[in-house]
């Protein structure tokens, strides 16, 4: 058997122990040590195996993971999300479908604050599904634009799956962070114009609110808002300027958060042992991810896999842009069954020399379109992780109406990939301002 035969059935195993409910991470774990053992020698997979399981768990680099966690949580449990939610809702509350505009407006400022999808559906669903209820609005409508809004908190800055995809490639973190923010407006942007566009044409969807004055809008800011951009605004801009390395700058952005909650009193004893208790789940979570797929991306190593299909994708008759759409075709597929942040990082040691070295797209524009794809994963079925704690929050709403609404805002998602594939600046052109 040579060794892309053996690599081939080690992905097969993979799938196999997957569809019999072993956890992602050990999966890849298992399937690459086997298909390790078989075609170097067992005795060098055991070498290999603890060292990469010793080198993921001690990297600084990884480091940055935590810190970002640590602030999304610290947010969540401090209400910041209620307070955002309150400042959108009277700024734009009263156009059509204005209580769903402004989730998404809530949405894409908690996601920058929090870097992740789950939390910010959680949190946005939380706060805005009994306001969108006392309106009267469309359950098919309000549950989706909320698991759909969730979305943006892995494409704004900061996002785990950028900081991932970054060590994972070798990429700048600071340099895919902001090649997110454009692609994250504009989706944003979308995802508002889909919500209109619909309550424009049938209002009984999604009543407008009251309409407010400036002097009560600009009021809804007091109360932390402004305080947690600001904080925000450092990190970030901390860690673009050059001032702080990605861990630094999560470790400020976490500490700042904290300080600002407990001087306001927002944060409650029971609210920061929970923050602590998350981000300690969440962090070994990705870390046994990672750790897997380092184990895994040995075997594609070894196998040559990923060398066999980039010469085949090279030597394909279609243009690069039609490769792409393949290999964006896959990644569509196989995030109806697998969880985002596992996606991204059992397809890099495949896919990414493919549309790097002989595609020749930009790996910082490649990570945005990843990102962009595998977020589609979370609002679609079987998976769909986010429409799932919607109907936590929302146990009366059927799961087929949730996925009802979805379509129009996937049209949304692809629209925003499209864009992105015509046009690649949206996604480079703030890198290329600065270099790292």
């Amino acid at each position: 058997m040579n060794e892309i035969t053996a690599g081939s059935l080690a992905i097969i195993l993979f799938f196999i122990l997957l569809g019999l409910k072993m956890p992602i991470a050990f999966a890849m774990a298992v399937a690459g040590f086997l298909g390790f053992s078989y075609i170097v020698t067992p005795e060098a997979a055991f070498r290999v195996v603890s060292k990469d399981i010793y080198s993921t768990f001690s990297s600084y680099t990884l480091s940055v993971i935590p810190m970002f966690v640590f602030m999304g949580f610290i947010a969540y449990y401090s209400g910041i999300g209620s307070r955002l939610f309150n400042f959108a809702y009277k700024l734009i509350g009263h156009l059509p479908g204005g209580l769903s505009i402004a989730t998404q407006v809530t949405c894409g400022i908690f996601g920058a604050v929090c870097g992740s999808n789950t939390a910010t559906a959680a949190t946005v669903g939380a706060i805005a599904m009994p306001e969108m209820k006392k309106y009267q609005y469309d359950d098919s409508l309000s549950t989706a634009s909320v698991a759909a809004g969730g979305a943006l908190g892995v494409l704004i800055p900061p996002s785990v799956i950028f900081i991932v995809y970054g060590i994972a490639t070798e990429q700048s973190v600071g340099s895919l962070f902001l090649a997110g923010i454009i692609p994250g407006l504009l989706l944003m942007f979308l995802y508002m114009a889909t919500v209109y566009i619909l309550a424009k044409k049938n209002p009984a969807l999604a009543p407008p609110g009251p309409k407010f004055s400036w002097q009560e809008r600009f009021s809804s800011l007091n109360g932390g808002i402004w305080e947690v951009l600001l904080i925000f605004a450092l990190s970030l801009g901390g860690l673009f300027k050059g001032w702080f390395t990605p861990t630094e700058a999560g470790a400020v952005g976490a500490f700042g958060i904290l300080v600002l909650s407990l001087i306001e009193k927002k944060l409650t004893l029971e609210g920061l042992k929970k923050a602590l208790t998350e981000s300690t789940r969440t962090t070994a979570m990705i870390m046994l991810l990672v750790a897997g797929a380092v184990i895994f991306g040995r075997l594609m190593a070894v196998s040559r896999i990923p060398f066999e299909l980039a010469s085949w994708a090279g030597n394909l008759p279609l243009p690069p842009y039609a490769v792409m759409t393949i290999i964006l075709a896959v990644y569509l597929i196989l995030g109806f069954f697998i969880d985002a942040l596992a996606l991204v990082l059992l397809t890099i040691p495949i896919f990414y020399p493919v549309a790097v070295n002989v595609l020749g797209y930009d790996p910082i524009w490649f990570g945005v379109i990843i990102v962009m794809v595998v977020a589609m994963g979370v609002i679609t079925p079987p998976v769909g992780m986010n429409v799932y704690i919607i109907k936590g929050i929302v146990p009366d709403v059927p799961l087929e109406t949730i996925f009802k609404g979805i379509w129009p805002f996937l049209g949304a998602l692809v629209l925003c990939i499209a864009l992105l594939i015509v046009f690649a600046p949206l996604a480079t052109f703030l890198p290329g301002l600065l270099s790292y």
